[in-house]
C-alpha cells in the first residue's frame, strides 16, 4: 500500500486535493503502520517517452534456407560468416568449410545451433588436467550449445554445412582474443586482442594478418611453423 509522506492519515483525494503527476511515496506495512521504503513513481509521460524512444520498426522473418540458397556467395574462408543481425545481439549465419586454426576467447557467452549438418568446436577446457585440457565437441544437425565465456574455442566447419551464431554485444571495455597453438607441442604461438565492434570484418583481419606474418606464425618453444588452415589428417 502507498501513500503521500507529507500526510500520515488521509490521501490527497480524500481530503478534495488533486493528485499531481508525480509524487514522493512511502510503502508501508498495513498492520504495523511500520515505513517500508520510498521510491519516486515516474509519470504516464515520462513512461510514454521512454517506450517511444526504445521502439524501432520491426524487420520480416528471415527464412534460412531460402537467405543461404541465395545468399551463399557471402559465406567465404576464411570464416565463411555473414551478420544478418548486429544490433543488440548479433547473429550469424556461418557455412563451410572454413579456414581457421585461431582459438577465440569472448568475455561474453556465445550460443550455437546446427541447422544442416555437423560441425567440431574444438575447446581449450580450463576445469581439466594439464594434458587433457584441448577437447572436441560435435554439434550435430539439429543440436543446440551454449560455450561459457572465456573459453577458447575453434569452431571448424565443413563443406555444405549452415549454422547459426548468437554472440551478445560486447560490453565496454572489453576484448576479444584470438590465440593460436602450436600444433607439436600446444604451447601459446600468438596472440590478438580487439575491442569487438564489427564479428564480420575484426576476426577476420586479425586472421589474415597472422597468415600474412611468419614470425608470428613461428613457436618460440620448439620452432614449429604454426599452419593456418586445418591440415588433413593422416
Amino acid at each position: 500500500m502507498a501513500r503521500r509522506t507529507s500526510d500520515r492519515r488521509t490521501s490527497p483525494r480524500m481530503r478534495g486535493e488533486t493528485l499531481p503527476t508525480k509524487h514522493a511515496w512511502t510503502l508501508y506495512d498495513i498492520e504495523t503502520g511500520l515505513d517500508i521504503c520510498e521510491n519516486d513513481i515516474p509519470t504516464s509521460s515520462s513512461i510514454q517517452e521512454h517506450i517511444m524512444a526504445s521502439t524501432r520498426p520491426l524487420g520480416q522473418p528471415l527464412n534460412i534456407p531460402k537467405w543461404v540458397a541465395e545468399n551463399s556467395h557471402m559465406l567465404k574462408p576464411p570464416i565463411n560468416n555473414y551478420c544478418v543481425y548486429n544490433e543488440d545481439v548479433t547473429v550469424m549465419i556461418v557455412g563451410g568449410p572454413n579456414e581457421r586454426t585461431d582459438y577465440h576467447i569472448n568475455e561474453t557467452a556465445e550460443w550455437f545451433y546446427q541447422h544442416k549438418g555437423s560441425m567440431l568446436l574444438k575447446v581449450v577446457d580450463t576445469s581439466l588436467p594439464a594434458g587433457q585440457q584441448f577437447k572436441d565437441i560435435h554439434i550435430h544437425e539439429g543440436d543446440m550449445f551454449l560455450l561459457p565465456p572465456n573459453t577458447p574455442h575453434n569452431p571448424v566447419r565443413f563443406k555444405d554445412t549452415v549454422g547459426i551464431v548468437l554472440e551478445q554485444k560486447r560490453p565496454e571495455g572489453s576484448l576479444d582474443r584470438l590465440r593460436w597453438y602450436c600444433q607439436n607441442c600446444r604451447e601459446q604461438v600468438h596472440e590478438s586482442s580487439f575491442h569487438c565492434t564489427d564479428l564480420g570484418t575484426q576476426i577476420k583481419d586479425a586472421v589474415n594478418g597472422f597468415k600474412e606474418d611468419r614470425e608470428k606464425r613461428t613457436c618460440k618453444n620448439c620452432g614449429t611453423i604454426c599452419d593456418t588452415a586445418p591440415q588433413p589428417k593422416a
